[in-house]
């Protein structure tokens, strides 16, 4: 599967939290629409059927999002 570049991750991320607070605040039928094509953007581009696992599939996809195992590292003796 492809994946989307970080880069439209973030921009897809970040419009779809401004249009659902705008949504919730005004309810507008254009925000609405909006909304929904950034949705199912966000679904495709991280290959989910629904928008709470896109979002967080693509938060994962974003660099340093992911959490390191630091138990491979080498202790030093101070």
């Amino acid at each position: 599967m492809l994946l989307a570049h970080p880069a439209v991750l973030r921009e897809l991320l970040d419009e779809y939290a401004a249009l659902s607070t705008l949504e919730a605040s005004e309810g507008n039928e254009a925000t609405r629409r909006r909304l929904g094509d950034v949705a199912y953007t966000l679904c495709v581009s991280t290959g989910t059927r629904d928008i709470d696992a896109a979002v967080i599939a693509a938060r994962h996809g974003l660099p340093g999002a992911r959490t390191f195992d630091d138990s491979v590292l080498e202790t030093v003796a101070g």
